[in-house]
């Protein structure tokens, strides 16, 4: 969902320059506008006395617009040529370097920065945005967009259909909200074709909707159109429905004369059921007691991430087992991958406590290497 039209004047934004060429079905300066709304919404304000100036000439990742509100005086630029600051209103932005008591990072020497929101490191894309560079552009951000700590599927398998995906979305001028919406018709589907044992018909309504949401993130973020009912939505659904397609599967193996016995049934629902509780429960922690994802303390944790037990890289396994005619070894194994995963969180959440017991922190590898 777009926020409603705020002026830049009010926002404080000072831009230099003008550029008709459109990213993402919006004007350089409309695109400026909603990323800075919106830090406004999450508390970061331009600074009494100070302005946020942006260069149209170019577009640059969100996180360089965050980080210059986060200090009045940062300032980004190519060479001597400003592309977003925090500077003093009476400051000049075509000549930084002759302002006093700024901090420039001139981005063309390649430095890298740790996105905490993204879970990456890399160097921020910032672009000159003209007709002949719009669609490597538009690719260039929708990568910026992407997680860098993921599950497999998601970083390795999709990303470019999810890139025409995002693009058809944002041509048609969809909202976010709208893609979530049809992706949790499909995910309701998959989780009934699950239950009378069609399971091809059910993976390819499920694959679908995990395809879409990547693609209502991505839209999200590429538009800047985020809200706060868009991420309950997206987040909501992500959260809810894969006990009930795992559910949905056991039921339906029944229907292939592979019905586990029901001591085997509650057995394995309670495993699966249980483990992904707590799973996420270990991770809530993890966040609220050391303010990062548990994903992203040490590399082994990215890497391990990569295939945890969350919908995506089970819906994998389940998919091989189709392959091979015994769809009720894909959910044993599920449970099986369940409960190792649960056991890895456990460690290594008991392990950060440790950490930080005998005085020592707990900062991402990621934030070490930048």
């Amino acid at each position: 969902m777009s926020s409603p039209h705020v002026s830049a004047d009010s926002l404080q934004i000072r831009t230099i320059g003008h550029n008709d060429t459109p990213i993402w079905g919006m004007s350089n300066a409309e695109r400026v506008r909603r990323m800075v709304t919106g830090a406004a919404k999450s508390g970061q304000i331009v600074a009494d006395g100070y302005v946020l100036a942006t260069n149209l000439a170019y577009v640059f990742d969100p996180v360089l617009l965050r980080l210059s509100l986060e200090k009045p005086g940062t300032v980004f630029t190519i060479g001597d040529e400003l592309v977003v600051g925090h500077i003093l209103k009476d400051a000049d932005p075509k000549s930084v370097r002759d302002i006093a008591g700024v901090a420039i990072t001139d981005l063309g020497q390649g430095t890298k920065i740790y996105n905490k929101q993204l879970r990456k490191l890399e160097a921020p894309f910032v672009r000159k945005l003209d007709p002949t560079s719009r669609h490597a552009i538009e690719r260039e951000s929708y990568f910026g967009a992407y997680k860098g700590v993921t599950d497999a599927l998601t970083k390795y398998l999709w990303p470019e259909l999810a890139l025409i995906l995002t693009r058809i979305a944002a041509q048609l001028k969809m909202t976010p909200n709208m893609v979530t919406g049809l992706g949790a018709m499909l995910c309701i589907a998959a989780t009934l074709l699950f239950a009378h044992g069609q399971y091809w018909t059910g993976m390819a309504c499920g694959f679908t909707f995990m395809v879409f949401d990547t693609v209502d993130g991505k839209l999200a973020r590429c538009t800047i159109t985020s809200s706060k009912w868009g991420n309950i939505f997206d987040h909501g659904i992500d959260l809810m429905h894969p006990p009930f397609w795992w559910y949905a599967w056991g039921v339906g193996l029944a229907v292939h004369g592979l019905a586990l016995s029901t001591v085997s049934f509650v057995a394995i629902m309670v495993v699966i059921v249980a483990g992904y509780i707590l799973q996420r429960l270990i991770e809530g922690a993890f966040i609220k007691d050391f303010d990062m994802d548990i994903h992203v303390w040490r590399r082994f944790d990215s890497q391990f991430r990569l295939v945890t037990a969350r919908r995506n890289p089970n819906m994998a396994l389940l998919f091989f087992s189709v392959l091979l005619q015994r769809p009720d070894w894909g959910l044993i194994g599920l449970a099986w991958w369940t409960g190792i995963s649960l056991i890895v969180h456990a460690v290594r959440l008991a392990q950060a406590y440790r950490v930080r017991a005998a005085g020592g922190k707990i900062i991402s590898w990621l934030a070490q290497a930048a």
